[in-house]
């Protein structure tokens, strides 16, 4: 893999301060590997550090008392959860779950506080990232009230291969994972899926999903009355 400094030039909170500064923060993280299914953070955590996804993939899940588990966010390589630890000081309001064996840059609270003091154009990035997570989330509240289970479905399909650059998601999703994240019942995305599948917009190869028809599918998305 690139060195931590190269690598962070690719993490969007990092990748616009320049090369000194980042080297810096290279000095500062240090990484820990995850194996598959184990807790990175527990909900109730003290929050006292950022976390970037270095290899591998994470889920950012609720669980509720009943057992059932939602899912917050699917990370992958370049992403970065605990950003609001840096401001609050509040506990995590959420666990951390590695979804396959995962490498994670560990950057503590109180070191990174004082690169932002010595540098104000650190702070900069972290609130923008942080407006960009609030506008996604206002978008995610808006599917979810605004469009019925094929639609969300086909919203996640199309981020998704939005993120990969390609009409082929290189990222596994499981229709128990689709579930989880858009709030619904496994036997509903199958049979929305096997839907789209029969309506020729999407195929599946090797456990990942190929987009064949983007257009049937953003049009999909459109709130139905």
């Amino acid at each position: 893999m690139p060195s931590i400094a190269a690598f962070l030039a690719t993490v969007p909170l990092f990748k616009s301060l320049d090369t000194v500064e980042r080297e810096r923060f290279a000095e500062l993280v240090r990484e820990k590997s995850y194996p598959k299914g184990s807790v990175i953070v527990f909900e109730d955590d003290p929050g006292d550090a950022l976390f970037v996804v270095r290899s591998g993939r994470v889920k950012v899940v609720l669980l509720a008392e009943d057992g059932r588990e939602v899912i917050l966010g699917l990370l992958s390589v370049g992403e970065h959860f605990g950003e609001l630890a840096l401001i609050d000081d509040q506990p995590r309001s959420a666990h951390v779950i590695a979804m396959e064996e995962s490498s994670i840059l560990v950057l503590r609270r109180d070191d990174f506080r004082r690169r932002v003091e010595a540098n104000p154009v650190v702070a900069w990035a972290l609130l923008q990232e942080l407006s960009r997570r609030l506008r996604r989330a206002d978008v995610t509240i808006g599917n979810l009230v605004l469009l019925d289970v094929p639609g969300r479905i086909a919203r996640l399909l199309l981020d998704a291969a939005q993120e990969c650059g390609d009409d082929l998601i290189d990222k596994p999703l499981t229709h128990q994972t689709i579930a989880q994240v858009i709030g619904a019942s496994r036997e509903t995305v199958s049979r929305a899926l096997r839907d789209f599948q029969e309506n020729g917009w999407v195929t599946s190869e090797r456990r990942r999903i190929r987009l064949l028809d983007k257009g049937a599918l953003r049009e999909r998305t459109q709130p139905r009355v």
